[in-house]
C-alpha cells in the first residue's frame, strides 16, 4: 500500500506524518515557503496549490484548491503542484512572467495563490475572472491580475505540461490508510470500516470538516474518506431527471449541469470560491446540513430525493423531511449519502437568490429558490418555496406554498404571499444581519421572482 504522492515531480513518502495535519501546514514544515497561510479557512486564496487529477474523459485536469483545507491523509497516490515547481531553472512560467510584465504584483503575499489560480485556468482554458475568484489582493488590485489573465488568453498552455494530455495509463486511486486516516474505495468497504470505528466522520471533498482541522479542532478518533469511491462519483442526465453522486464536485456540477437548471447556475455561480467548488461535494453539502448551505434550498424547492446506505440497507429520503434540526438529518450516524435525485420539471419557472455581504465567496445572509407552475388560466398548480439562512434548518414556506395554489398571480397575491414569508421563519440577530432584515428579504425576493420571472402573468395594471 503506497502512501506517497508526487510533489513537483518528485515522489515524496507521507510515512510517519499526521494525516490531519493541512497541506499548507506541511508544506511550511518542508521550507516550501511560496504557498502562504493568510486565513486558514479556504477564503482568501493565499495557499492555493493545483491537484494534477484525471478528469471524466481521461485527460488530466488541472484543479486549484485551498491547501489550508486538504489534510495530507487524502494525498496519497495524487499530484500535487506548487508556485515552486512551475518555473523551468531560470525561465519563468508563462503565466508567472504575465503576472510580472503586468506589474499584477506588489507586496507579493498573495501573488503565488495568483499564480497558480491563473495555471489552473490556462490549463483548463478558462481565464475567466471566476478562475481567481477566490483569491484576495488587498495591494495591487485586479485590474493588473485581469490584465494578465487577458495575455494568457492568447498563449496556449505548454505541450510538455501534465494538465489537459491525453493519460490512457491513468488508473483509480488505491486503496489507502495513513494513521487515523482511511480512503476505502467502495462503498460495502466505507460502511465495514464505519462498523469497525464507531466514532468515526465521513470526509468527502473536507472543505467543511478541513476547516476544524485547520485550527486544531476535534473532530473525532478516525475518518474515512469517501473521495475514492468511483461509486459516488456518477451523474447521469434523464429526461425526467437528473441522478447526482454524492461524490460529485460542485465545479464538475456547475459544467455538466449548465444550462439544464438555470436556478442551479446562478446559485452555484455564487457559491464560495472555484477553490472550494472543485473540492466540495453534493454529498457533503448535505450531510453537513448547514441553515446557510447554499445548495439545500435548490434540492428543497425541486423536490430533491436522498438516497442512503447503511447496514441494513439502503434508504430513499424526501428532502422535505430531511432536515431534523441544527446540523442534524434523518441520516443515521453509521449511514453515508450515495446519490442525490432531481426531478426535471419542463412547465416549471425557477430561480435562485443569495444576498450576501460580498457579491461571491461569501455566506450567505438568506439564500431562496423558487418554483412556480402554472395551468392554461395562470393559476398556480405547483409551489415551492426554499430558504437558507433563516432557520436552524433549511426550509419550505408551507404556508406560502398552499396561498399561491390555485391563485392566480396579482397584487394582492403576490402581496400576501409576502406577508406570510415575513411570519413565516424566527431567524437570528447576528453579525451578518439583523432578523428583521432577513424577514424582509424573504418578502422581496420573492417579489423581485415574480418581477424577473412571471411579469407576463400579471395583470397589466400590476405588472
Amino acid at each position: 500500500m503506497t502512501t506517497s504522492f508526487i510533489l513537483n515531480e518528485q515522489t515524496i513518502a507521507l510515512d510517519g506524518d499526521d494525516p490531519r495535519e493541512s497541506l499548507l501546514r506541511w508544506l511550511k514544515r518542508r521550507q516550501l515557503h511560496g504557498t502562504k497561510e493568510g486565513c486558514a479557512d479556504g477564503d482568501c486564496g493565499a495557499c492555493t496549490v493545483v491537484l494534477l487529477e484525471p478528469g471524466n474523459d481521461g485527460r488530466t485536469e488541472a484543479r486549484a484548491v485551498n491547501s489550508c483545507l486538504l489534510p495530507v491523509g487524502l494525498l496519497p497516490g495524487r499530484t500535487v503542484l506548487t508556485v515552486e515547481g512551475l518555473s523551468r531553472g531560470n525561465a519563468l512560467h508563462p503565466v508567472q512572467q504575465a503576472m510580472v510584465d503586468c506589474a499584477g504584483s506588489q507586496c507579493g503575499y498573495c501573488t503565488p495563490g495568483f499564480v497558480m489560480s491563473l495555471f489552473a485556468g490556462h490549463a483548463a482554458g478558462e481565464l475567466d475572472d471566476g478562475c481567481f475568484e477566490g483569491n484576495l489582493c488587498r495591494c495591487t488590485g485586479y485590474l493588473p491580475i485581469r490584465a494578465a489573465a487577458g495575455r494568457l488568453r492568447d498563449l496556449p498552455a505548454p505541450i510538455d505540461e501534465a494538465p489537459g494530455s491525453p493519460n490512457p495509463a491513468r488508473q483509480a486511486l488505491p486503496a489507502v490508510e495513513l494513521g487515523t486516516l482511511h480512503s476505502p474505495t467502495t462503498i460495502d468497504d466505507a460502511l465495514a470500516l464505519r462498523a469497525r470505528l464507531p466514532g468515526a466522520r465521513w470526509v468527502a471533498g473536507g472543505t467543511d470538516l478541513g476547516v476544524d482541522l485547520s485550527h486544531g479542532r476535534d473532530v473525532g478518533a478516525a475518518l474515512i474518506a469517501l473521495d475514492r469511491i468511483e461509486a459516488l462519483q456518477g451523474l447521469d442526465v434523464h429526461d425526467d431527471q437528473v441522478v447526482i453522486g454524492a461524490g460529485v464536485p460542485l465545479r464538475r456540477l456547475e459544467r455538466a449541469l449548465h444550462g439544464i437548471f438555470p436556478s442551479l447556475d446562478a446559485m452555484l455561480h455564487a457559491f464560495a470560491a472555484r477553490q472550494v467548488r472543485n473540492r466540495a461535494t453534493v454529498g457533503g453539502n448535505l450531510g453537513t446540513a448547514s441553515p446557510i448551505g447554499d445548495l439545500l434550498p435548490w434540492l428543497l424547492a425541486l423536490d430533491a430525493t436522498v438516497h442512503c446506505a447503511g447496514p441494513q440497507g439502503t434508504r430513499a429520503l424526501p428532502i422535505d423531511r430531511f432536515f431534523l434540526g441544527y446540523r442534524k438529518t434523518a441520516r443515521h450516524d453509521d449511514e453515508l449519502i450515495t446519490h442525490i435525485v432531481v426531478p426535471r420539471r419542463a412547465d416549471t419557472r425557477a430561480a435562485s437568490y443569495k444576498v450576501a455581504k460580498r457579491q461571491s465567496d461569501d455566506i450567505s445572509i438568506v439564500a431562496s429558490v423558487f418554483a412556480l407552475a402554472f395551468d392554461a388560466t395562470r393559476a398556480v398548480t405547483h409551489a415551492r418555496l426554499a430558504f437558507g439562512g433563516v432557520a436552524a434548518v433549511p426550509l419550505r414556506a408551507h404556508d406560502a406554498e398552499q396561498r399561491l395554489l390555485g391563485s392566480t398571480l396579482d397584487r394582492s397575491t403576490v402581496d400576501a404571499v409576502g406577508a406570510l414569508l415575513r411570519a413565516a421563519f424566527t431567524p437570528l440577530d447576528d453579525h451578518r444581519s439583523s432578523a428583521a432584515y432577513r424577514r424582509a428579504l424573504c418578502d422581496n425576493l420573492f417579489a423581485k421572482f415574480v418581477e424577473e420571472h412571471c411579469s407576463d402573468l400579471l395583470p397589466a395594471s400590476a405588472a
